[in-house]
């Protein structure tokens, strides 16, 4: 087990009708103005958006409203927001929605703070250190965000998108109210679901194995697995709504991460050249990529690939026919709950496999290699690996 230091500053509020409680934590830390950013319009059709006003005006909170974050949220609207915070001289920011809504939260508290262009900090220019305080109701559970320093934006212009973390980026204060998650679309929550199981993958695989971290990986995993099934089943099922939000949370607060040797990450990374280029979710892109991976790298770490096959889907047996067994009954149930798990499948081309590789290594070269970090950990992927990883990932 590796040494570890455990420290996560953002308070979260969950639970029923608990939204109506963001202006107290707002009031109470002493903020007087904040930007209020949300998406599309969606939180004007379930009443989270009359709850969050009304909250706001019962404590004396002024506003100012920047709409239209999209998901895989953009560079442009964090400009434009941060343009409206400088002018506007808001104290905080206030992110309702997704992750998208959080992330872009994020970006804007840092580039309310900076004289230069926010993307810097993306691409290793510019090291965020202060930010305007962020607060978070949140309205689909799925990155993490609202617990973690980390964000991750996409550059439309250049068809970049990259991820930045830091200390001051932690939200102060976050709401999770499962039951406004009663009304998303299924693939919504899918997708949730494969992004909450992705990012404890990302540390289950990293070739550490702590066994309370491997416990706990495996426990949230069958979780987020049977409260998904539910889910498709029964939209309005509380207790799997919030089972599954919170374990979404976990997923990326720093839990998994404890006693470990700081998560593998390669897919993330590949996913992000999928959703900047074609514009698909994330955790779709994550499905089409998580599998191919798995498939090409077990033989870097088989001990655990063979206790994944075991303790998520109770195989028995040992070695390579196990580990097979088991990636492609992560690959079943994926399919089976709705995922694509191939290029094909998100109607990507398998023509334009070289052209996601350049986008990867693009990333390599201007977002890891200026901090010193490489695209994998228990495997450090280079050029030729993305494709044939790709090439699994195209059928």
């Amino acid at each position: 087990m590796e040494n570890f230091v455990f420290h996560n500053p953002t308070k979260i509020v969950f639970g029923r009708g608990t939204i109506p409680k963001i202006g107290e934590e707002i009031k109470n830390a002493g903020i007087r103005k904040v930007l209020f950013l949300y998406g599309g319009g969606s939180i004007k059709k379930n009443g989270v958006y009359d709850q969050v006003v009304d909250s706001l005006k019962k404590h004396g909170i002024e506003w100012v409203e920047v709409s239209g974050v999209k998901p895989n949220p953009v560079l442009s609207k964090v400009h434009e927001a941060v343009e409206v915070a400088k002018k506007e001289k808001v104290e905080a920011v206030l992110g309702v929605g997704g992750g998208s809504v959080v992330d872009s939260a994020k970006a804007v508290a840092a580039g309310a703070l900076y004289e230069g262009d926010i993307w810097d900090a993306f691409i290793g220019k510019y090291q965020i250190e202060k930010a305007l305080p962020i607060f978070d109701v949140l309205t689909i559970s799925a990155t993490g965000t609202e617990m973690n320093g980390n964000a991750v934006i996409t550059n439309e212009k250049t068809k970049e998108k990259y991820g930045v973390s830091s200390k001051a980026l932690y939200p102060k204060v976050s709401i999770i109210d499962p039951s406004v998650q009663f009304t998303l679309p299924k693939e919504q929550t899918v997708y949730g679901a494969v992004d909450a199981i992705s990012h404890i993958l990302e540390y289950y695989f990293d070739g550490s194995s702590p066994e309370i971290s491997n416990e706990i990986a495996e426990g949230t995993i069958r979780t987020i697995m049977k409260m998904t099934e539910r889910l498709i089943e029964k939209p309005d099922d509380y207790e799997a709504r919030a089972n599954l939000a919170w374990s979404a949370t976990i997923a990326l607060n720093g839990t998994m991460a404890v006693g470990r040797r700081g998560g593998e990450w390669a897919c993330h990374r590949i996913e992000h050249s999928l959703s900047a280029l074609y514009d698909i979710a994330h955790g779709a892109g994550l499905a089409i990529v998580f599998p191919a991976w798995m498939k090409y790298v077990y033989r870097k770490n088989p001990a655990q690939f063979e206790r994944f096959a075991k303790k998520i889907f109770g195989f028995e047996g040992e070695g390579e026919e196990l580990i097979l067994k088991g990636i492609e009954a992560f690959k079943n149930w994926l399919k089976k709950v709705g995922a694509p798990v191939s290029l094909k499948d998100a109607g990507i081309p398998e023509e334009d496999i070289d052209k996601i590789v350049d986008n990867v290594m693009l990333l390599v070269e201007k977002n890891l290699k200026p901090k010193g970090a490489s695209l994998g950990r228990i495997m450090v992927l280079e050029r030729e690996d993305v494709r044939e990883i790709l090439k699994l990932a195209a059928k």
